[in-house]
């Protein structure tokens, strides 16, 4: 466990601008700084980062928080995983406390087989470099290969000898549990006994989006046909094959700087793009795109080039798979190679520049694309045409945009001869059968977009909303003088509302309020207080993700302040004048559901005819509320807003 000092230390360390701009182009504007937001597709910034107040938050897609949240969005991390992450950047020693044997036992299953993993990749790379049949057999291929030493290192290739089984000896020599050997595929055991899966292999390491080692593929150095060429982990817990593209963590940054993502098949072709300086490339590692996949890329850009090779039949069975992209909203490109080549084999044979520009000048929109290759195989036939024609339409069905669907139908309008009427008609055949499929019962539902941070919503959210952005927004700010034992001094905007809800005893009811109310009402008295620092770098992901969403926001009063005759419409109008109306409003909504549950009780009491105690007690409950009420409401009645 990370002690809270040491989150403390990673919080003050981690400048906000620092963190975003390693992931986001961010340009200077005023005290703050914008770029496009990293986590939905925009053209014009919306995207804002404030140094002075430690947090960024998008006006677009409503994403918002601190340095650590902003990490964990981004890559996809934990808690714990994002604060380890900076504690890395910053040169912050983690100071952990000693887990007690409970907290051993409750180590997840994901982290020990994380451990595995990296000490697997540790493992085929000591062997690749430094033993002699590494050397030979794994270095010896690679490099055969046209794999410089320098791509080797990138993508941590490594070796896994032939002997039965090495790997599985050394771990577990070095302490690690056969358990999670076998769990995570690196250990096969039978009836038999217990022996390496990538043994006498080539080893390529399989990383998610933050830089874990999740799993691994090997490529058998036999020439024995009945040897499968390429074997891959299992699936695990920390690994689903569906859900991760190779070589996401290398591409990540340059496929958001050119809002581009290049997809082939293979290890290979992506270590290959990497050596001629393009970047922006992941693989699929030869399975069909999946939903999870595409919106992995969607992560990171709208835009994806997808590249095949000469086969036409090849070609023609991944075109199915495609749809799922297009219905994803994603833009996709169509990249052709010549026959006989593969990404591999085309990158190696040519220049970092005519890799580029053959890209540039060769890929094509992927319903162009699609037509000509499916218009040249229907010919004059009639029947396959209007197949071709079936075909063509469904796929631009599946485009949510409007505006992108129109385009098409009039370019496929024009390439095919068929009225856009047509087109039109049968699209809304498409859409109207796909939406009553979708709203029968039963019927699996899409998986929805990530929720954002959840929080209760109460009955006087609107109210307790309104107070918590004033202690945020103006916190420190001072409100009126006061004197006090001889001397005068200034009462502050959060002195005054800590005071006005201890003096009645109110407890915020929305949890997230109730925690601010809490630390604030704790802290606020100290000379290097500062509230929207604090809250906005709060440990509590919740915490500082409301704060940020607060901070970074147009200021905007409750609603509540829109039904009065004399309209306050911004945050210029003086504090003074202002802030007890908002209070006193608060106060009054407490006291009503106060009273509405006294009267509940009473009238319980009474037909339940309890002892007289109690209900004279309730009675005086009441009492007190119905002299808060009058003294509120006459408060109020002065000031207009009753």
């Amino acid at each position: 466990m990370i002690d809270q000092a040491t989150i403390q230390k990673i919080f003050d360390a981690a400048d906000i601008y620092d963190v975003v701009s390693e992931f986001v182009s961010l340009k200077k504007r005023g005290a703050n700084y914008i770029g496009l937001c990293p986590f939905h597709n925009e053209k014009t910034g919306s995207f804002t980062v404030s140094p002075a107040k430690g947090i960024y938050k998008c006006f677009g897609c409503g994403k918002g928080g601190n340095a650590v949240s902003f990490i964990m969005e981004h890559e996809q991390m934990s808690y714990v995983e994002a604060l380890r992450f900076l504690a890395a950047k910053y040169h912050i020693t983690i100071e952990e406390k000693e887990m007690t044997e409970e907290q051993r036992r409750e180590q997840t299953e994901r982290e020990s087989m994380l451990i595995v993993t990296g000490y697997a990749n540790e493992y085929y790379q000591y062997q690749l470099w430094h033993t002699d049949e590494g050397r030979s057999v794994g270095l010896g291929y690679l490099r055969q290969r046209g794999i410089s030493d320098e791509m080797i290192r990138k993508f941590g290739l490594g070796y896994n000898p032939e002997e039965w089984g090495a790997f599985t000896k050394a771990a577990v020599a070095k302490g690690y549990k056969k358990e999670f050997l076998v769990k995570t595929g690196l250990t096969i055991e039978n009836e038999r006994g217990a022996f390496d899966r990538f043994r006498a292999r080539v080893i390529f390491p399989v990383h998610d989006l933050a830089g874990k080692v999740i799993a691994f593929g090997g490529r058998t150095m036999t020439a024995d046909k009945k040897v499968a060429k390429y074997l891959n982990s299992p699936e695990s817990e920390i690994y689903h094959k569906s859900k991760t593209l190779y070589g996401v963590y290398l591409a990540k940054k340059s496929i958001i700087q050119h809002d581009r993502c290049i997809l082939v098949e293979g290890y290979t072709d992506v270590i290959s793009f990497h050596a001629k300086g393009v970047e922006n490339v992941v693989a699929s590692s030869g399975t069909s795109l999946t939903i999870e996949q595409i919106r992995l890329i969607h992560r990171l850009t709208p835009n994806v080039t997808i590249i095949y090779d000469g086969d036409a039949a090849g070609i023609k069975a991944s075109l199915r798979g495609i749809d799922l992209v297009l219905e994803e909203g994603l833009n996709v490109r169509v990249l052709l190679l010549p026959d006989g080549e593969d990404p591999d084999s085309f990158a190696r044979a040519h220049s970092p520049q005519e890799l580029a520009d053959y890209i540039a000048a060769n890929e094509t929109d992927f319903i162009n694309f699609k037509t000509k290759l499916l218009l040249g195989a229907a010919g004059d036939d009639p029947v396959e045409r209007a197949r071709l024609i079936t075909d063509i339409v469904r796929s631009i069905s599946k485009i949510p945009d409007e505006i992108t669907r129109s385009v098409y139908v009039r370019e496929t309008s024009r390439m095919l001869e068929v009225e856009e009427k047509v087109l039109y008609t049968e699209i809304a055949k498409i859409r109207l059968k796909g939406d009553e499929q979708a709203a029968r019962p039963g019927a699996r539902p899409s998986a929805p977009d990530p929720a954002p941070v959840a929080r209760e919503v109460t009955p006087c959210d609107l109210e307790e909303m309104a107070i918590v952005r004033y202690l945020l927004l103006f916190g420190t700010e001072p409100l009126y003088e006061e004197e006090a034992n001889g001397y005068a001094r200034m009462v502050t905007v959060g002195e005054f509302i800590v005071r006005e809800l201890a003096a009645d005893d109110l407890e915020m009811q929305n949890p997230l309020c109730r925690t601010i109310q809490t630390e604030y009402q704790r802290r606020y008295e100290s000379p290097d207080f500062d509230p929207a620092r604090y809250f906005g770098t709060h440990p509590d992901i919740r915490v500082s993700t409301l704060a940020a969403n607060m901070l970074s926001e147009p200021y905007e009063l409750s609603k509540i302040w829109y039904k009065m005759d004399n309209l306050v419409e911004t945050e210029q109008m003086k504090l003074a004048e202002l802030l007890p109306k908002v209070v006193d409003n608060y106060k009054m909504r407490r006291v009503e559901m106060l009273s509405a549950e006294i009267d509940n009780q009473i009238l319980e009491s009474q037909q339940k005819k309890e002892d007289a105690e109690r209900l004279m007690g309730l009675l005086r409950r009441k009492n007190v509320l119905n002299k808060i009420r009058a003294r509120l409401n006459e408060r109020l009645r002065r000031t207009g807003v009753r």
